[in-house]
Parts: C-alpha cells; structure tokens; sequence
C-alpha cells in the first residue's frame, strides 16, 4: 500500500475531487502481462486504491491503462465496471486500427482517451516520430468523433521532435509527469518553456498532470519541482490536472498522501485547488 492512515491530508478535497491518473493490477493468472516488461508489476488491487481515494476525500477517478499489460485493457475495464460509470473514467491503450465500433463500447464503460506511452527513458530512435505521428494522428480522427483525448507519455526528445504536431491538434490531449521536463534544469530550460507555451496555444487542448513527481525531482521534499509546479499554476491553473500515480510502479517507497499534500504548498488558494482537483478533470473526461 503507498501510504499509511496515519499520514493526513492536509486540507480538505473540494466537491468532486477527482485522482485524473493511477493504475490498477489483478492476478497474473487472470491478466497476464505483455513482454516488454518495464518493471515488475506490483499487487495494487482495486480495494486499496479504494481505501487511498477515501482516505484523501477522492470521489472521481481516471483509472490509467499501464504499459505492463500492453494493449489487453481487461484488468482495468473490470474494475471501472465494478466501480460504475457515474464516478469513473479510463484512458486505454489501442491500436490505430481498432474499429470505431469497438471504441463506442468503450465509450460506453467511461473510456474518454487513447494513452500514447512510450518509455519516458527510451533513447533517441531516429524514425520513431514519424511513426509515432502516423498512429497519432489516426487515433486524433477517431477520438475526434467519439469526444475523446489523447494521453501522451514522451522522453522528451520524443515531445521536442513532436511539438508542432501537438500545437496542430484539434482535440484535448494531455502530458503525463509535467511533460517529464526534470526539476533540476528549472524553469528557464528549454523543454519547459516549450510546455509553458503548449499550454497556451491556439484553442489552449493541452493539459499536464501534475504526476509522478519523484520521477523529475530526486531530493527531500521534492521541493526542486516547486518552482514549475507554481509557475504552471499561476499561468494555466484551469489546464492542469493532478493524479496519484498509484500504486508509484517502480517507485513504491513513495507516499501518495505526501504527493497530494504539495498541491496545498503550490497552490496560492483554494480556488486552485478547486480547479485541478475538480473542475479541469471534470471538463477533460466529462464526468
């Protein structure tokens, strides 16, 4: 479990509030995983998430389909059916070709976005933007017609080499772990000037989840990523979106109370709060 009930919120959710981004994992002998393995998946049943989401006042949730399980979306379909359409939502992994037909039974479960994931440490692969382009822009016409979004987890080579097609979009999409620009490098590095400027693009479709922080900060307090976290609020407030990352996959010893707390050290407001935990998820996936 990623966390202890002896760790507190330190504020109250407001109305609504919704975790926009966590995984689920059943048993391998009912859901076996795919072969590209990036870690080793970890025991994280609906339950507990569960006990985590009431623990911190969630009552909207955007269950993630994670890589271990490739495009096999089952284990996470289940459980958005055992917790019902009125209070949840998913983004799952398909391939390009999948029938609109398909997508519409989907739809009908509460899926609202197709998740393009390629490993945020993948090295630089001369090719793969155009052929990740192609896929994109095929699933960017289905999800157009269905009103749904696109989910993107990038190295960010990967975003830098893609970012006028992401300017072009004409739907929603999102940008996992703060575009995975690391917090080290600051506010005046390139590839989170870009993000910044994403953002506020055109008909304004991008939103960042403010997630998996420890994978762009590694000290005490994770307190090297305040200064983005606050400069992306005080300029896009109703375009971020925050998600617990359960159960942190490879980074397990990380507290998901801990992560939710430093939305209270961000944000300048309530009203702030209000927006990334409750009025932009319910914008984005139509709760």
């Amino acid at each position: 479990m990623s966390f202890s009930f002896d760790e507190k919120p330190l504020f109250q959710s407001p109305l609504n509030a919704c975790d926009s981004h966590f995984h689920v994992f059943g048993p391998a002998e009912q859901y076996p995983y795919g072969t590209d393995l990036r870690y080793a998946p970890p025991h994280a049943p609906l339950r507990e998430y569960l006990q985590l989401a009431n623990h911190l006042g969630l009552t909207r949730f955007v269950f993630v389909q994670p890589s271990a399980y490739a495009r096999d979306n089952q284990c996470m379909l289940d459980a958005m059916r055992e917790v019902g359409v009125q209070q949840c939502r998913g983004i799952v992994d398909v391939h390009e070709d999948t029938d609109l037909q398909d997508l519409k039974a989907l739809d009908a479960l509460g899926v609202r976005g197709v998740r393009i994931n390629v490993s945020p440490i993948h090295p630089y692969e001369d090719g793969l933007a155009a052929k990740l382009q192609k896929r994109v822009l095929t699933l960017h016409e289905k999800c157009q017609d269905l009103k749904w979004h696109l989910d993107f987890l990038l190295p960010g080579w990967l975003t830098h080499e893609l970012m006028p097609m992401l300017k072009s979009l004409k739907i929603p999409f999102s940008m996992a772990h703060l575009g995975m620009n690391l917090a080290k490098d600051g506010v005046d590095a390139p590839g989170f000037k870009a993000l910044l400027d994403l953002v506020n693009t055109g008909n304004r479709n991008a939103y960042v989840k403010f997630t998996g922080i420890y994978r762009m900060s590694k000290v005490d307090g994770y307190t090297d990523a305040d200064p983005l976290a606050k400069a992306l609020i005080a300029q896009s407030a109703d375009r971020i979106i925050w998600g617990s990352d359960y159960p942190h996959l490879s980074f397990a010893e990380h507290s998901s109370v801990v992560l939710f707390n430093l939305l209270d050290r961000w944000c300048d407001n309530d009203d702030q709060k209000q927006l990334i935990l409750s009025a932009n998820p319910e914008r984005l996936f139509g709760f």
